[in-house]
């Protein structure tokens, strides 16, 4: 018994260092797949604070280039009406003058003349800027562009669904219609 007990013993205690030897080569087993999954680890959070970074200097890039695209449609806007007004002082002064010879004038004739003068130079100035008038009168009636005030009898037949009198004219402004015109078309 004593030789069982003693074997016993001998036995336990091997058991014991294996199961010691077993559990440190475990755990160091552990401790490497640790390691290794924590150099992954820190090496996709790596990445993704670059992807951060990345993006967040992206979209601060985007926002100044939106910031600085309004701002400049703003002043492009402010510039073009700018032209437009410098390009008609010389009629605001044309218009004066006439305003001031209407008070003296005495012949009706002379007026009518300068007044016409004076609209020429304004209408060229505007189709200098991109303005053209629509003509309609005598053609055939478009929705697209017109806008049929009323229908009256056509003086002849030849002006049955057309354009008899134009009320408003319409306008193109560099091709793009700004203004329709308002017309009477012929029953």
């Amino acid at each position: 018994m004593a030789a069982e007990n003693k074997e016993k013993e001998i036995t336990e205690e091997i058991n014991g260092e294996t199961s010691t030897e077993n559990q440190e080569t475990a755990s160091q087993t552990h401790i490497e797949g640790n390691k290794e999954e924590g150099a992954e680890f820190g090496k996709v959070q790596q990445e993704l604070a670059e992807m951060k970074d990345k993006y967040l200097r992206l979209y601060s890039e985007f926002e100044n280039f939106r910031r600085r695209t309004s701002k400049e449609k703003i002043e492009l806007i402010g510039s073009a009406n700018e032209q437009l007004m410098v390009s008609l002082l010389p009629v605001i002064d044309d218009m004066e003058r006439s305003k001031q010879s209407l008070e003296t004038a005495t012949d009706v004739t002379a007026l009518k003349e300068g007044i016409d003068l004076v609209f020429n130079k304004f209408f060229k100035t505007l189709e200098s800027k991109g303005l053209k008038p629509l003509d309609s009168k005598g053609k055939e009636f478009n929705a697209d562009i017109h806008e049929a005030i009323t229908q009256i009898p056509a003086p002849s037949d030849d002006l049955k669904g057309k354009i008899v009198d134009e009320i408003e004219k319409g306008y193109y402004l560099n091709e793009k219609l700004i203004r329709v015109a308002k017309v009477v078309i012929g029953a």
